[in-house]
């Protein structure tokens, strides 16, 4: 799958709100501290289950597949401390990721307001985004707390995202690395962007999404994006003169 080239300004007339994920998708996967998290999910898992690391892994992935975050699978099978779960995961080094003035600049002139919808928490997301330089650039986030630690890609918490924060879907964009997180979005009518990449996490256990065949089957709709920054350039609204 080719990435979309350059957008069109006029193609995304139609869009006030702009809606984005937080990890691996404002900066990119080969930076960033989603091996620490990763880690520190399956010990935590070992630890709060009693399990050897080969089977907390097990349940790790099986857990995110079937509700969409370990944490959910942790929370309705075993009555897991939401806070607990999330203090211990995201006490994560984040020196890893550098300040980014390219993205910072393409988001101070991209048109429209501007959204964190992550399945983190909103302190682990407000480091992150400061740690990039761009916490400015947006004017909110919707975090795993306020979604009642029902993550993306649950359609109602989509719908509680846009309630929250007022956003028309069919004027708002979605700019997501994980596929099956799309989906929910192009389904209420947001325009969809992936950030795409080859991780493991970013496809089921099949391989496939159901917006990946759709971008294969009708070659159309939605957008693909290798480079976040130069994209959102594209998009600039035109100096003053």
């Amino acid at each position: 799958m080719q990435p979309s080239p350059l957008p069109d300004p006029k193609a995304f007339a139609h869009v006030d709100t702009w809606v984005f994920d937080l990890d691996n998708t404002l900066y990119p996967v080969t930076c960033g501290p989603y091996p620490q998290i990763d880690r520190r999910i399956r010990d935590y898992i070992a630890r709060a289950l009693n399990l050897g690391a080969d089977e907390a892994h097990r349940k790790q992935k099986h857990y995110f597949y079937t509700y969409g975050t370990s944490l959910l699978g942790l929370i309705r099978e075993h009555g897991t401390d939401p806070n607990d779960f999330l203090a211990y995961v995201h006490d994560v080094d984040l020196a890893c990721i550098p300040a980014d003035p390219v993205l910072r600049e393409a988001l101070e002139g991209l048109p429209g307001r501007k959204i964190v919808f992550t399945n983190a928490d909103t302190p682990y997301a407000e480091r992150v985004l400061e740690r990039l330089g761009i916490a400015a650039c947006f004017e909110g986030i919707f975090d795993i707390v306020a979604a009642d630690y029902v993550p993306k890609p649950h359609r109602a918490t989509y719908e509680r995202m846009l309630a929250r924060h007022g956003v028309a879907p069919k004027t708002a964009a979605m700019v997501e690395d994980l596929p099956r997180n799309l989906e929910p979005a192009a389904q209420l009518g947001m325009t969809t962007v992936w950030i795409k990449n080859d991780g493991a996490w970013a496809l089921p256990p099949d391989g496939k999404s159901e917006l990946m065949r759709e971008f294969e089957a009708m070659g159309r709709s939605h957008h693909v994006v290798e480079d976040l920054a130069t994209w959102i350039g594209a998009l600039r609204r035109p100096q003053a003169r």
